[in-house]
């Protein structure tokens, strides 16, 4: 078995915590990023690792088995690409793009050199969400009618293309996840930016899945008390999983006596899921099998949004494709 050598590109706020577990796994080789003070981090904490600056020594190191992209999502394409065509298995944040076909491009080239490529959809390695997965395989839940996902939380950079870029990847992903119903079209989707300009930093967005179940989706850069939540209704019984408790995360409620309640707490290990999704992709790398969160999972996701941006947005979607998003943080 051919010994596994990761190297990471950006180690920004996310980019350490990446650097961490794959450090703390045994098997980083290098760390890639501009910024000098990130890279002397580096060196200070993470004894016999390599920095750079230049992503092309990656590229021309044939030791480095494995990256992971931990950069900006308009730039996921270029890079992965290169990376890809470099005979690197690739695991790159979410989004894998934010349009569709580059989405299915990157997942064509990995297809055709036989290598993985694997999306940062951390949600679909949460302990929490892979049990109520199997209550919801087991019929715990009756037929799925509904979803909902939360995601509300402030960010003060605001240095994405919009919130649903930023965070909508992982509800879906999550939601077509446990129910295992892939999104079929967009009902509806709406937005709007507090600072008044064209970088949506609230939105809500209602999705028809397979089966007639419909997802509803909100987000926001703006909410100062965190509000993680996903609900789950079927024809017997309602699960919430609440990702902002320290435990009794996942519950479930009975439709029809509010006195029956189950919390699910001893049956799944609370381990972090970003160590599961870093081993994840050394197993894929090491056994050449398909990662959960494959690159056909990165266009299902990238797909629905790319559609649900054009609803919301119509026109004055084209203007994003001019903003340099490392420069339009919202000063506070």
């Amino acid at each position: 078995m051919t010994e596994q050598k990761i190297a990471v590109i950006g180690c920004g706020v996310w980019g350490r915590n990446i650097v961490r577990n794959f450090y703390n796994l045994g098997v980083l080789d290098t760390v890639c990023d501009i910024d000098g003070e990130n890279r002397k981090k580096v060196l200070e904490q993470y004894p016999g690792v390599n920095v750079t600056a230049d992503f092309n020594d990656i590229i021309s190191n044939p030791e480095i088995t494995g990256v992971a992209v931990v950069t900006p999502s308009h730039t996921h394409y270029k890079m992965v690409h290169a990376m890809l065509d470099a005979g690197k298995n690739v695991y790159v944040e979410k989004p894998i793009s934010t349009v569709a076909q580059e989405a299915k491009d990157l997942t064509e080239v990995a297809n055709s050199k036989g290598l993985v490529l694997m999306v940062g959809h951390l949600l679909l390695y949460h302990p929490a969400v892979n049990r109520l997965k199997m209550l919801i395989e087991e019929g715990e839940l009756g037929d799925i009618v509904y979803a909902q996902s939360d995601r509300l939380n402030v960010n003060f950079f605001k240095n994405d293309r919009s919130v649903m870029w930023d965070l909508a990847p992982h509800d879906v992903s999550m939601m077509s996840y446990v129910t295992g119903k892939d999104p079929i079209r967009v009902i509806s989707a709406v937005g709007c930016s507090s600072d008044r300009n064209d970088i949506m930093d609230i939105t809500h967005l209602s999705i028809e899945f397979e089966g007639g179940m419909i997802g509803q989706i909100s987000d926001s850069w703006i909410t100062p008390r965190k509000h993680v939540q996903l609900l789950v209704r079927g024809t017997k019984a309602t699960a919430i999983l609440d990702d902002t408790k320290p435990e009794d995360k996942l519950v479930i409620f009975d439709n029809f006596n509010k006195d029956i309640t189950q919390n699910i707490k001893s049956d799944y290990l609370e381990i972090e899921p970003l160590k599961l999704e870093c081993q994840h992709f050394i197993n894929c790398c090491e056994t050449g099998k398909k990662a959960r969160s494959d690159g056909d999972n990165g266009f299902m996701v990238t797909a629905i949004l790319e559609q649900a941006e054009k609803v919301m947005l119509g026109e004055r979607r084209k203007k994003l494709d001019e903003v340099n998003f490392a420069l339009s943080r919202t000063k506070k």
